[in-house]
């Protein structure tokens, strides 16, 4: 179970939002949370419910609103009365703002230690947790006493990812947000100083001093005092010209086109009318990305596709399809929506599949190519809105924050934006349908590349490729790509184990061809006896960012718990083919219903359809067989705590 506080206060069961009614449960909710496990007495619960006038009634309704949250949350929650008040136990479920601490505590750690790149990551990724202002559903007494803590934590792991940025070079795409922040934070110093660090950086000196010199006089009339000692010190940086940017050895630059030259709107300008504007930004309420103020022009298409996977081998007759639906029509023929729904299990190369079609097709889609990723870094669906406003901006449209939030005016103007011109998107990772259909472009003259499960063919339409494990011939061949043909060939028996514990997965296999290539040390033959037992095979197929266990636990979370149950329960019929009468034995069910839940975990390539079986009716009549992929049957089977059956999935 998940509980979010960073935002509305929300409970969630297997990714599903459980409602919590009522401004006062929330309000309970949230103090017990808030409270790590410790006990939270009655009277503190009365003030944070009604302040200095709580009814006569005060504990009968105070064990109320326990009672109620205890039949929503149970049971893997536990409130528990302990005198003088009440705690909640929430071992094994998520609590947002403990991720977040622990997120920031990493990234501040890093951004000490220099680790630049590695601050940035981590400090994105506490932010995104964030889905508007703290606590924003919760009694005025609990809203301030928490509010102004978590605005502080929020503002100040904002500005330590700032400082990895300017760090990293990317003084020119940050500037835009800094000056919407400096507006939302007009007295945060080191804000305002990095303002003017960035501006210098792009070159617009007297414009950093505007802001110094807005800064000072905003602190004298509000707060009576002077400068600190970051403003003082960007100031005396800009007039000995000390604080121009040089990369560290190693460091990445950073790129991004700014919000313009010198030329443009002076920035003290542009902060003025900012501020001037109707209030409508909430902390925390959108990205940073959807800022008000409008990038620097730039007519180029959008060039959004990732690099190029290298080595890429077979896949001969996937690319052969991709081929011919990316080519050009018949002049004669009216023009017709492309889509393709590329489908098949985590890390068999999906992704890499599309990237190489739309690589090779790049010439026919002159407006440009689109890409976006549907999930998060944290293994969420993204929002629709929020990669909307991504791809509206790749095609030069910034998105404001009144529009940030609707939908429908979203959709609007990516259709509009989107009509009548040659671009090739691809999405990848679908989750759902919901998801999915306002992200398709209206473009009958485009061509659309979706990676996701089968079912949404309801919205992509009938071309669907599924792409599954390599066989032995191509595996090994792309194994001897990755870490050298003379190599591989050298020990062809300890290849050929290689490719068997790999069972065809193009992650596993480039996750071995790249130790041995980083290993030179390690014979093929060292590295098949390490992923020889079947316990250790997944942990040792990691290596980098690249990791097997990981890739498939991901690929699980996103089926519901039932099913997970389901794939845990049916681990035990092994690697051989099964039938559904076999799976309805094992769960207990009827073997239409056990029918029924395979497909359901087949739709979702969590197990694969296998070939009836040597002299049996090949013509579909027969009973259906299906058979676990060998790296998923280990995941499987790993160690679980198993919840009692769903009785919903019996009916």
């Amino acid at each position: 179970m998940e509980f979010h506080l960073l935002g509305p206060v929300e409970a969630r069961r297997e990714g599903l939002r459980i409602a919590v009614p009522g401004t006062k449960m929330r309000t309970v909710l949230a103090a017990l949370l808030l409270a790590r496990g410790r006990v939270v007495p009655d009277s503190r619960l009365s003030a944070l419910l009604w302040g200095a006038n709580p009814p006569a009634t005060m504990s009968a309704q105070i064990h109320t609103y326990v009672s109620r949250l205890r039949k929503l949350l149970e049971p893997e929650v536990s409130l528990e009365r302990r005198a003088p008040g009440y705690v909640i136990v929430t071992t094994g479920c998520l609590l947002d703002v403990v991720e977040y601490e622990r997120l920031d505590r990493s990234g501040r750690q890093a951004l000490q230690d220099g680790r630049y790149d590695a601050a940035g990551t981590l400090l994105r990724n506490a932010l995104e947790l964030w889905r508007g202002p703290a606590l924003a559903d919760v009694t005025e007494f609990l809203e301030e006493e928490e509010a102004p803590h978590w605005q502080e934590e929020y503002a100040a792991t904002l500005e330590n990812r700032l400082e990895a940025d300017l760090a990293l070079g990317g003084h020119q795409r940050i500037t835009a947000e800094l000056i919407r922040l400096v507006v939302e934070f007009p007295l945060r110093e080191r804000m305002r100083a990095q303002l003017m660090t960035a501006l210098y950086r792009c070159g617009r000196q007297s414009e950093a001093f505007q802001v110094f010199d807005e800064g000072r006089e905003l602190l004298a009339d509000e707060l009576g005092v002077g400068p600190g000692h970051d403003l003082r010190e960007a100031h005396q940086g800009i007039l000995c010209g000390n604080l121009a940017w040089a990369p560290e050895p190693g460091t990445a630059v950073g790129v991004g086109a700014g919000v313009g030259t010198g030329a443009d709107v002076g920035v003290a300008r542009a902060v003025r009318a900012l501020a001037s504007a109707p209030a409508g930004h909430v902390l925390g309420a959108a990205p940073a990305g959807l800022a008000v103020v409008r990038s620097g022009s730039d007519d180029r298409p959008p060039a959004m596709l990732p690099p190029d996977i290298a080595p890429f081998t077979g896949r001969e007759r996937e690319l052969a399809v991709l081929r011919a639906l990316l080519a050009p029509g018949d002049a004669q023929d009216a023009p017709q929506a492309r889509r393709c729904l590329i489908t098949g299990m985590a890390g068999v190369g999906k992704t890499a599949l599309a990237v190489r079609a739309a690589h090779a097709a790049q010439e026919h889609f002159p407006d440009g190519q689109l890409h976006a990723e549907l999930v998060g870094r944290d293994g969420r669906p993204e929002d629709p809105r929020r990669v909307l406003a991504g791809l509206l901006r790749a095609l030069g449209h910034e998105v404001s924050e009144r529009v940030s939030h609707d939908l429908d005016e979203l959709v609007r103007i990516y259709r509009t934006r989107t009509a009548g011109r040659r671009l090739l998107v691809i999405l990848d990772g679908a989750v759902d349908s919901d998801q999915l259909d306002p992200l398709l472009p209206a473009s009958a003259h485009s061509a659309t590349l979706v990676t996701g499960n089968s079912h949404l063919v309801v919205s992509t339409g009938p071309v669907t490729l599924a792409v599954g494990p390599m066989d032995d011939d191509a595996a090994l061949e792309l194994l001897s790509a990755l870490a050298g043909a003379a190599r591989v060939a050298a020990d062809p028996e300890a290849a050929a184990q290689l490719v068997g514990h790999c069972a065809g997965l193009p992650l596993a296999l480039r996750i071995a061809g790249a130790k041995l290539v980083s290993r030179p040390h390690w014979s093929p033959a060292r590295l098949a006896r390490r992923l020889a037992d079947p316990g250790a095979r997944l942990s040792e197929l990691s290596f980098g960012g690249l990791d097997v266990d990981r890739t498939l636990r991901d690929w699980l979370r996103r089926t519901d718990g039932a099913g997970r149950t389901v794939l845990s329960k049916l681990s035990v019929l092994g690697e051989r083919p099964f039938s559904a009468a076999a799976a309805a034995t094992v769960l207990g069910l009827q073997d239409q219903r056990a029918e029924d839940l395979l497909e359901e975990l087949a739709d979702s390539s969590l197990i694969e359809p296998a070939r009836p079986p040597r002299g049996t009716d090949a013509t579909g009549a027969g009973p259906l067989q299906y058979r676990f992929h060998r790296l998923v049957l280990l995941c499987a089977q790993a160690p679980v705590v198993h919840r009692p059956f769903p009785a919903a999935l019996a009916s």
